[in-house]
């Protein structure tokens, strides 16, 4: 499968407003394609406009078919970003998750089924490898619905792409920490001995698309990645950010119902305590 954007044609980008969304869509317009998004926030599809005013908006939840159908109206490929990603809100807001996560995935797989487009690639996450909690279930089904579809619709050529976490996206402990840090507040932390994996959006973006250059299925695709601990990862944020004569104040109240101590990219790979580490330095020059 091949990854290039094709000049003028027309990409849909869901959840464009989003962590992601704004630099996919860059890649597709440096690449000469066009792009529509669909996004629930007006406000935010708004400001994605001023930012890019040739990309289409349109506002609508993903979780409606007629929304979906009319997004898919004219298109030659997708990127499906959307999602409900906070684990912890997952967990008391099941079925809000439920409805973006997988009724919304399934909108796009059965609304695309019989189009054959260029491509649909599906955004997923290293919590769908061994999951425990509703975010990482949902996502975990996501992937295997985008099989079913594929075997189903040989036509449509489906891709779905696994990582890790991406520093400082929507809804990250990071953005919390750096503020409270810089202002000296107490810090909460779960587990300082928790591992994760991480890198940057720019890398997560990469890996979509060299998805799409060399994935030959609906498998997820998947690479190594490095991971950190918690407490290094606060040890480095305190280290940088920090103001000097200060001491770090921190409360630990123990990995919360959804949360794994550490996770796993592959279902029989190592897990995130075993794999190779960012070093303090290293998580330094990231956060």
């Amino acid at each position: 499968m091949k990854n290039n954007i094709e000049n003028g044609k027309l990409y849909l980008v869901t959840g464009g407003t989003g962590f992601l969304g704004p630099v996919i869509i860059k890649r597709i317009l440096d690449g000469g394609g066009k792009v529509r998004t669909i996004a629930r926030d007006e406000g935010k599809l708004i400001e994605l406009k001023q930012k890019f005013p040739e990309v289409e908006i349109l506002t609508g939840d993903i979780a409606d078919q007629f929304d979906v159908r009319q997004s898919l109206q004219g298109v030659d490929g997708v990127f499906h970003a959307a999602a409900f990603k906070h684990v912890g809100m997952a967990e008391l807001q099941t079925r809000e998750c439920v409805r973006s996560n997988l009724i919304g995935s399934l909108n796009i797989l059965e609304q695309t089924a019989n189009l054959e487009l260029d491509f649909v690639v599906l955004i997923s996450t290293d919590k769908a490898a061994t999951p425990t909690g509703v975010y990482g279930s949902t996502k975990f089904l996501m992937e295997r619905l985008t099989k079913q579809f594929e075997n189903l619709y040989p036509n449509t050529i489906y891709r779905v792409v696994r990582y890790g976490n991406v520093l400082y996206s929507t809804g990250s402990v990071l953005c919390l920490w750096k503020e409270k840090i810089k202002r000296g507040e107490e810090i909460i932390v779960t587990d300082l001995e928790a591992t994760r994996f991480f890198w940057s959006v720019n890398e997560a973006v990469d890996l979509i698309f060299k998805c799409m250059d060399i994935a030959e299925n609906a498998e997820p695709y998947v690479v190594n990645m490095k991971s950190m601990s918690i407490g290094n990862l606060l040890t480095a944020m305190a280290d940088k950010y920090l103001p000097e004569g200060m001491e770090l104040k921190t409360k630990i109240i123990g990995l919360q119902q959804g949360e794994n101590k550490h996770e796993k990219i592959f279902a029989d790979g190592e897990d995130s305590s075993e794999s190779e580490k960012f070093t303090i330095e290293e998580i330094k020059n990231l956060i």
